[in-house]
C-alpha cells in the first residue's frame, strides 16, 4: 500500500515541527493576538481606538538566492531575520507601524532542526520590529525542490493613521537626503555576489579575503538591518518628508520612487564610504560603478527626506539607535525630461 510518506511528504514530521516551534511563535505575540497556533487563520484585534482614519499598509518579500549562501554555510538561523526585514522596511516608508507578519516555507525535505532554526530567525526579526508572528505554512514538495532545497516567503501587515502617511506629497525642493547604514548586502544581488565571487574566483565561506576583517561568508550572511525602532524614534521627535528602503535596484531604483513630479535628487558619492565588502565584489567582477549602484544597497539601507534644519536632529537620533546617518544629496528641481536621480563626485 503506498503512502503519502513514500512519495516524500512526512506529515507527522510537520506535526512535530509545529510542536516545536510554539514557543519561538508565541514569544512574538502582541496584546492585540487573539488565539494560538493549529487555526486556519491568525487572528489580531485591530486597535482601533489608536486611530481616526487607519490606512492598512501590506507588503511581501522573500530573501532571493541568500538563502543559498544560508545552505552553502549550514547557518539558519539569521536567513528569518532578513525575511522579516524585507517585508517590515518596504511598509515603513509609509509611515506604518508594522502589527503582524506570515511566513511561508516551501522545501522538498523537512529537515525538522533547519526548519526550526529558519523560525528562530523569524521570531528574533518579529521582535525587532515590534510585530507579532500569527501564523504560517510549512510545504514539502518534493517534485518542486530538490533535496533539502528551501525558498521562503513572508508577509507584512501595518496601520498608519492616514494624516501621518510619508507620500511624495510631502517631499520639497531644498529638502536633504539622509542616509542610514545597512549592515551589508542585505538581502540583494546575491545572484551576482555569488557568480563572480564563488564561480568566477573560486572562493568559498571559509575564504579570508585581505580587505575584509572577517571571513567572507560571514560578511555576505550578515542579516538585513531592521529599521522600525528607529523609524518610530524619528517620526515621533522630528519632521520626516519621506523614507525610502533601499533594496533591489540600490538607490538609483529605489529613491525616485519616492520623489514627486517636478522634483529630483542630487546624491554624493563621496559623502559616505560603501563597506569593504562591496569593494571586493567591484573588485572581482570588475563591476562597473553604475552597475553597483543599480544592483547593490551600497551601504545604504534607508533613506530619509527631511527639512535641512532637521537634519542634525536625525542624525543624532540614528546614532542613538547605534546606527550611522549622514547627509548625503538634496531634493532639487527637476524637469520631466531631466534624470530623477543624479550623482555628484
Amino acid at each position: 500500500m503506498t503512502t503519502y510518506r513514500d512519495a516524500g511528504v512526512d506529515i507527522q514530521r510537520g506535526d512535530d515541527f509545529v510542536k516545536r516551534i510554539g514557543p519561538l511563535v508565541r514569544s512574538t505575540f502582541r496584546p492585540e493576538v487573539m488565539g494560538d497556533l493549529g487555526g486556519f487563520g491568525g487572528l489580531f484585534r485591530f486597535p482601533s481606538e489608536k486611530y481616526r482614519e487607519p490606512i492598512l499598509v501590506s507588503g511581501t518579500d522573500g530573501v532571493g538566492t541568500k538563502v543559498k549562501l544560508a545552505k552553502m554555510m549550514n547557518r539558519h538561523n539569521t536567513i528569518g531575520i532578513d525575511l522579516v526585514a524585507m517585508c517590515v522596511n518596504d511598509i515603513l516608508v509609509s509611515g506604518a507601524e508594522p502589527l503582524f507578519f506570515l511566513d511561508y516555507l516551501a522545501t522538498g525535505h523537512l529537515e525538522i532542526d533547519v526548519a526550526e532554526a529558519i523560525v528562530q530567525g523569524i521570531a528574533d526579526g518579529c521582535r525587532q520590529a515590534e510585530c507579532a508572528l500569527i501564523g504560517g505554512e510549512t510545504a514539502e514538495m518534493p517534485s518542486c525542490y530538490p533535496g533539502t532545497e528551501y525558498d521562503l516567503a513572508g508577509f507584512a501587515v501595518g496601520v498608519v493613521e492616514r494624516s501621518e502617511m510619508l507620500g511624495k506629497d510631502k517631499i520639497q525642493h531644498g529638502d536633504v537626503v539622509i542616509g542610514v547604514a545597512s549592515s551589508g548586502l542585505h538581502s540583494n544581488g546575491y545572484s551576482l555576489a555569488r557568480r563572480v565571487l564563488f564561480e568566477e574566483q573560486g572562493w568559498t565561506p571559509e575564504t579570508q579575503v585581505p580587505d575584509l576583517s572577517e571571513l567572507l561568508g560571514e560578511a555576505l550572511l550578515r542579516p538585513t538591518t531592521i529599521y522600525v525602532k528607529l523609524v518610530k524614534a524619528l517620526l515621533g521627535m522630528s519632521q520626516v518628508h519621506g523614507l525610502a528602503h533601499i533594496t533591489g535596484g540600490g538607490i538609483t531604483g529605489n529613491l525616485p520612487r519616492i520623489l514627486p513630479e517636478g522634483s529630483g535628487a542630487v546624491i554624493a558619492r563621496k559623502s559616505w564610504k560603501p563597506l569593504p565588502v562591496f569593494g571586493v565584489i567591484q573588485q572581482a567582477g570588475k563591476i562597473e560603478q553604475e552597475e553597483m549602484f543599480k544592483v547593490f544597497n551600497m551601504g545604504v539601507g534607508l533613506i530619509v527626506v527631511a527639512p535641512s534644519n532637521e537634519a542634525e536632529k536625525i542624525i543624532e537620533t540614528i546614532q542613538g539607535q547605534g546606527m550611522a546617518g549622514w547627509v548625503m544629496g538634496e531634493i532639487v528641481p527637476c524637469s520631466s525630461s531631466d534624470t530623477k536621480l543624479t550623482y555628484s563626485n
